[in-house]
């Protein structure tokens, strides 16, 4: 038996400087990149999704990013089978792999597998839609609570995408979706995980935010989604529900002003950066640092951590 390989994940806040101390690590440890985001995932969303730039990659490879366009549904499960042989191709070439967690369900479905569970039917989501526009935001809970009664204590009335998938694997399973969560999982084998999260405080973390969404449209952010829509991708697809992208379109196409969006965009993604904290701090067997990814301190206990992690 082929023994544990090296996987190293880097969890944290957007700003956190995930990326930062990916590459630091990889430089030093042979290592390569892969992106666990599912905004990155999108072609053409560069700047407001914290794509690296190709100086900030500095030559290290990165994979996962830029994987389909931006009107295609990408889901958690498509992530974890990329991600899976990915992984392997990276270690068969002596490599170690390390991942940017900023999505953490991402995480978890490479590392723990999915619930066996129906695919996707965008008929009947689509037909649940209408009804919860049409009756209310509340409907759709009520719904639920009839047919998975387990599912709709677990489930905030006003969470309609997770309501929404509770009701679709109900109809199409012909059981209550609660009953199917925790089967058919398949954990990650054949790697020992060394987990280091980021921990910023709050305030200079959010500091970090605004000046970042500033340094977006410094860099040509408006720019980029005028071409994306030049290009011909729908305002509706799916990409441009991502935080910031939705306002820029508005202003291209029907002139709305862009500069009371900046605070706007600011705020929605300090709220996505809390988040971000509240999934990860869930996570087991992280090693916490506070700080940002950029401070060469961390940098230097992350590159110990993972030198002395044991693969036995």
């Amino acid at each position: 038996m082929n023994s544990p390989r090296k996987l190293v994940a880097i969890l944290g806040p957007t700003a956190s400087g995930k990326s930062s101390l990916a590459v630091a690590l990889a430089e030093k440890l042979n290592g390569e990149i892969v992106c666990c985001d599912s905004t990155q995932v999108y072609r053409y969303f560069d700047i407001g999704t914290g794509k690296a730039t190709a100086a900030e990659q500095k030559g290290i490879r990165h994979h996962l990013m830029d994987l389909v366009e931006p009107n295609q549904v990408f889901t958690a499960g498509d992530y974890r089978r990329m991600a899976r042989e990915t992984l392997d191709e990276i270690t068969v070439r002596g490599k170690l792999p390390i991942l940017t967690v900023g999505t953490g369900l991402y995480l978890r479905a490479l590392l723990e597998g999915l619930d066996d569970l129906p695919a996707r039917s965008e008929a009947i989501r689509e037909r649940l839609r209408r009804r919860a526009e049409q009756k209310g935001p509340k409907y759709l809970h009520r719904i639920l609570d009839r047919c998975d009664p387990r599912s709709a204590t677990r489930i905030a009335p006003r969470d309609a995408q997770k309501i929404i998938r509770a009701i679709e694997v109900s109809l199409l399973a012909g059981k209550p979706a609660s009953q199917l969560l925790g089967r058919g999982r398949d954990p990650l084998q054949g790697f020992t995980i060394i987990k280091i999260g980021l921990l910023p405080s709050r305030a200079k973390l959010y500091a970090r935010i605004d000046h970042r969404v500033e340094e977006m449209f410094a860099a040509g952010w408006v720019d980029e989604v005028r071409s994306i829509l030049r290009a011909g991708v729908s305002p509706s697809a799916k990409a441009f529900t991502f935080i910031g992208y939705a306002q820029i379109r508005e202003h291209i196409l029907h002139g709305a002003p862009i500069e009371p969006s900046v605070p706007e965009i600011q705020q929605a993604t300090r709220r996505y950066a809390k988040r971000q904290l509240t999934w990860f701090r869930r996570e087991s067997n992280v090693h916490w640092r506070t700080g940002f990814g950029t401070d060469e301190n961390i940098q230097a206990d992350a590159l110990k951590i993972i030198s002395s992690a044991t693969t036995d």
